[in-house]
């Protein structure tokens, strides 16, 4: 996450507890106010509220960047992320579409795209989204773990659990990916061994939050009781 003339210190956003990315969101709601036409602090900021589940207002400031910046792919990227997370799932997969170019494909954009059809339960479709994104970036750990945490909503957890593992030890891997692939562990019932990969990055507080987090997507598809209802005809 590029964080522009704001300092974070050396501490990775996707590292911080709930405190620490309420102080830099502090400091980006005083950016924002001063300059909502900014393109970076706006997309920043909206990243920040969407990560303490402001949703609602991290739309409201993507819509008021996307005025100032219609045509910009970052921005649309952005502003789609920002409709998915507030439940506009369609309105969001027309937003990332229309930053996408034919003649000049953006694989962020394909991931992106990926996460909302798998929101909407396209499975086969996002995957096919995710696939593309490799052949433009072969062995991008983002992609990999979004196409990990398909599996995952689909109850496939041993195929989940390959692909988040080739995505953890890609270059480039962050915090984000190794916690998903806790979280996969810990969902087929090692949980030491989930303990062990959670508890190397996070903090309880925010291990906890992740099953939450991940348990609200499961919830979208009922897939959460499929998963139960596998563990227990085993």
């Amino acid at each position: 996450m590029k964080t522009g003339s704001i300092s974070t210190g050396n501490k990775p956003i996707s590292q911080m507890n709930s405190s620490e990315l309420l102080r830099v969101e502090g400091r980006y709601a005083s950016a924002y106010k001063s300059n909502p036409q900014d393109k970076a602090v706006g997309i920043n900021y909206a990243t920040l509220l969407r990560m303490t589940g402001r949703n609602d207002q991290a739309l409201a400031v993507m819509q008021q960047v996307a005025i100032h910046h219609p045509t910009d792919r970052d921005v649309l990227a952005s502003y789609g992320k920002a409709q998915a997370s507030a439940g506009q799932l369609d309105q969001a997969l027309s937003t990332i579409r229309r930053a996408q170019t034919p003649d000049q494909p953006d694989w962020r954009l394909m991931s992106a795209e990926g996460a909302v059809l798998d929101q909407l339960g396209k499975s086969n479709e996002a995957r096919s989204k995710y696939r593309r994104a490799l052949d433009l970036m072969p062995g991008e750990p983002s992609v990999l773990s979004n196409l990990g945490m398909s599996y995952v909503l689909s109850g496939d957890l041993p195929t989940a659990e390959n692909y988040l593992t080739k995505a953890v030890q890609a270059p480039g891997a962050d915090s984000r990916v190794r916690q998903n692939l806790a979280l996969v562990v810990g969902l087929q019932g090692r949980f030491a061994e989930a303990e062990q990969i959670a508890k190397a990055e996070l903090s309880r507080d925010q291990a906890q939050a992740n099953v939450a987090y991940l348990r609200t997507m499961l919830s979208q598809q009922n897939a959460w009781a499929k998963l139960s209802d596998k563990k227990n005809t085993n």
